[in-house]
């Protein structure tokens, strides 16, 4: 829990070695690359057979996840002279022989594309051929939508770009489908299930066949059914690879209702919390950074937010990311030193050969010294938020609820973030954390926090209250039973003695608090699941355990001191909590595991209850 100093948690050590750490990003590494490059080639392929002059026309939301896979370095070398943001009316002029749309399988996105041509077609501009990419998947639905309009055989090409899973950094993959929760909870849709599956069989023909393959959740146990049959289908075109995953762990996101819903306590947690990392980019206030500085059209420049990129390339930030905030400041200060000193070796360097040496270094040395200032600006941001008491006494309720404390009654925080109109998304998140701890909350409890977030901020919230109990996020006690105090007893999710300097324990991610998803994860490595068959039994949907039969041959003949390689895919969504808590499990230096980790979604509590949320709009009759 976080003290009136402004400290935010109280977490716990790494034993492991920096070695290991730099093996575990370069292992990562080159499996990601590889995914990589396999995209890029796809891509070159399409754009060839467009021949001539290009302009792309993005779905907005693709410019981000794409910015990952392929600079604009490379569609220029396929002749992509420009690039237009997807909008109604006229397309900008530009002098090209074809125009590719990228967009995601969106009907709306169809109206869009139509509202384009029509506009081309009225102005009677230059011959051009049109040509749709739809990422990830064709959709027959978006193409009759273009038919009917009598606009479909204006295309030219109309074909998929099957990138499923993105490169985020060394050891993380994200679909970013912003939606894959709610349609996969709320809406029944499984399209998304149908594209993880396919993600995974890339995977596999880079990586050869997973031998183990566990899960828990029943989106889990449907991607697992499909994979399985997409490998009957492939059944004789087995690729000879030696495997480098050893098991693959499907996990649900509504197994682990608990973990997006407490406020993450890691640096990157933090910024992700408070600033949204979109696309491996955070966009900060500018006041901590650069002095003032006027542009040629004399505007201030200070008044711009300061854009980061956030990923291991950066030494510092590999360093700090999963830590515990808490023990950032003495990295930071550590690392100051350091730099300080490398900097004034410069009046020891007398000889023609040591200047040089210096002089060779100080690129790197410049580097570092810009690094440590902006994540010195970051902390500080951070810590102003975090030293307020209005962030230590939503902690304190989050922390409570978590351990067990006066979870079956109505909270008198609660009520008065209510009274006061503090943001919705802050209120429900911590509804339903009492509610996914106390297994549903009585009738006269929901009641009375429904009526009064409908009396205060809208009765057109009714639809949001609905997705909310429909995902199992908040709901009435249907039993007398809590299983939630066995869960946390048995799996043990509530730690009270923890370092936030050196852990021990993945519960320093939250200060406390262990991200059950990690904690089963953790089980399944050592000693099993079998171990916690009783509790797996409280939580929602079958586990189960599938073994694909590997080409003679390519079995893993495992080197002293080698570690098992497991791919844990989070269904629904991860954060970068849970993400720096199985970092924390590569790292142990007895844990004998790495894991890389797969997503449809990286995801905090606002940006997952936000995907819920509907406004009821007004009749207009």
């Amino acid at each position: 829990m976080m003290d009136s100093s402004g400290h935010v948690g109280r977490c716990t050590p790494r034993h492991m070695t920096r070695l290991k750490m730099a093996a575990h990003l370069s292992y990562g590494r080159v499996v990601l690359n590889n995914l990589r490059e396999a995209a890029r080639k796809e891509l070159r392929e399409f754009l060839d057979k467009c021949e001539g002059s290009k302009a792309i026309v993005w779905d907005e939301y693709l410019t981000g996840p794409f910015g990952l896979i392929a600079q604009y370095s490379l569609l220029k070398e396929h002749e992509v002279d420009k690039m237009f943001t997807l909008k109604e009316g006229h397309i900008p002029p530009a002098e090209v022989k074809n125009i590719i749309f990228f967009v995601r399988p969106r009907l709306e996105l169809m109206d869009i594309i139509a509202d384009n041509i029509r506009c081309e077609h009225k102005h009677h501009g230059p011959p051009r051929d049109f040509h749709i990419l739809f990422l990830p998947r064709r959709s027959l639905l978006c193409e009759q939508r273009l038919k009917e309009q009598g606009l479909l055989v204006h295309f030219t090409h109309i074909e998929e770009y099957s990138l499923d899973l993105i490169p985020f950094d060394s050891d993380l993959m994200s679909m970013e489908a912003e939606s894959a929760f709610r349609e996969c909870y709320l809406e029944n849709d499984q399209t998304i299930l149908f594209s993880v599956a396919k993600g995974l069989m890339t995977l596999q023909a880079l990586y050869g066949t997973i031998p183990q393959i566990f899960g828990k959740g029943e989106c889990a146990r449907l991607v697992a059914n499909m994979m399985l049959r997409m490998k009957r289908e492939f059944a004789g075109t087995q690729n000879q690879i030696l495997p480098v995953f050893d098991k693959l762990l499907l996990l649900d996101r509504n197994v682990d209702l608990l973990t997006p819903l407490a406020t993450q306590l890691t640096y990157e947690g933090l910024i992700d919390e408070i600033y949204e990392i979109q696309n491996t980019h955070v966009k900060l206030p500018p006041e901590k950074f650069a002095p003032k500085k006027q542009n040629e059209s004399g505007r201030d420049l200070s008044n711009e937010p300061k854009k980061l990129q956030l990923n291991s390339a950066e030494e510092l930030y590999a360093e700090i990311r999963d830590k515990n905030f808490n023990a950032v400041g003495s990295v930071l200060s550590k690392k100051a030193k350091f730099i300080s000193a490398a900097f004034e070796e410069r009046h020891n360097a007398k000889t023609v050969g040591e200047i040089k040496q210096f002089v060779s270094q100080l690129p790197h040395m410049q580097a570092a010294r810009t690094s440590l200032a902006n994540h010195t600006s970051i902390a500080e941001l951070i810590k102003d938020i975090t030293a307020s008491e209005t962030f230590f006494d939503k902690l304190t309720v989050e922390q409570e609820f978590m351990s067990g404390i006066d979870t079956d009654k109505v909270n008198s925080y609660i009520e008065d973030s209510i009274a006061q109109k503090e943001p919705l998304i802050n209120i429900l998140r911590l509804v339903c954390m009492q509610s996914v701890c106390n297994n549903g909350l009585k009738q006269k409890v929901l009641d009375y926090y429904k009526r009064e977030i409908l009396q205060t901020y809208g009765y057109e919230h009714i639809l949001t209250l609905n997705n909310l109990e429909k995902a199992g996020l908040l709901k009435p006690q249907t039993s007398t039973r809590n299983n939630y105090p066995t869960i946390r007893k048995t799996l043990r999710l509530w730690m009270d003695d923890i370092n936030e300097q050196n852990p021990n324990d993945i519960s320093y991610v939250y200060s406390g608090y262990a991200p059950l998803s990690v904690r089963l994860t953790q089980l399944l490595a050592r000693p099993g699941w079998r171990s916690i068959e009783e509790v797996l039994k409280m939580l929602p949907g079958p586990h189960f355990e599938e073994r694909q039969q590997l080409p003679s041959g390519l079995h893993k003949k495992r080197q002293q001191g080698e570690n098992r390689v497991t791919l844990v895919f989070f269904l629904g969504g991860v954060t970068y909590a849970e993400i720096a808590a199985l970092r924390f499990l590569s790292q142990m230096e007895e844990g004998g595991t790495e894991y890389i980790i797969a997503t449809t979604k990286l995801i905090n509590g606002k940006s997952w209850i936000k995907s819920m949320m509907d406004k009821l709009e007004p009749s207009l009759f």
